[in-house]
C-alpha cells in the first residue's frame, strides 16, 4: 500500500493485511544490486495492521501505524529508532498529542524535516489531515 525510500536507496513497504496482521518489509541497495525483501523484526511487526511506513532519509527512524495492546484506540502511529548496532529499537507510541481513541494513520515527515503529517479517518475513505512540529520525534528519541 505504501512505499518509502531512504536517501541510501533502502525501500520500506507494507502489504495489505489480508490476515489482519500486516507486515513491514525492507530491501536495501547493496553494491548496486537490490536485495530480496526482508521482514522487519518483532519490534516493528507486532500487533495488527502494521502498515503505512515512513523511513527517515538518513534511516535513523521508521514511522508506521499499528493496532497494539496499550494503544489509545484504533490504529496508533509508532516510531522505532535505529540502534548503534544497526538493529531497530522497541516501538514507541507517539502519545496522546498524536494518537486518540479513533485511528491515526499514514505518518510522514516533510522533506525539510520540519513537519509531521498524518491522517485520522472518520470513516473509510473520509478523514482529516493533521500536522505538528516534527520536533515531537526528537522528544521521543532515546538519549
Amino acid at each position: 500500500m505504501r512505499l518509502t525510500i531512504s536517501s541510501k536507496g533502502t525501500y520500506v513497504f507494507d502489504e495489505f493485511p489480508k490476515d489482519g496482521k500486516g507486515n513491514l518489509r525492507y530491501s536495501r541497495l547493496i553494491n548496486g544490486e537490490r536485495e530480496a525483501p526482508k521482514s522487519f523484526s518483532k519490534e516493528i511487526n507486532t500487533g495488527k495492521n502494521n502498515v503505512h511506513p515512513f523511513i527517515a532519509p538518513d534511516e535513523s527512524y521508521i514511522l508506521w501505524n499499528s493496532e497494539r495492546d496499550g494503544g489509545y484506540g484504533g490504529s496508533d502511529i509508532y516510531i522505532s529508532f535505529r540502534q548503534e548496532d544497526g538493529s531497530w529499537g522497541a516501538a514507541i507510541n507517539l502519545g496522546d498529542k498524536i494518537n486518540t481513541s479513533t485511528s491515526q494513520r499514514g505518518g510522514y515527515v516533510t522533506p525539510d524535516g520540519k513537519y509531521l503529517f498524518f491522517n485520522s479517518p472518520a470513516s473509510p475513505g473520509k478523514g482529516d489531515v493533521f500536522w505538528v512540529d516534527a520536533q515531537i520525534i526528537e522528544t521521543l528519541r532515546p538519549k
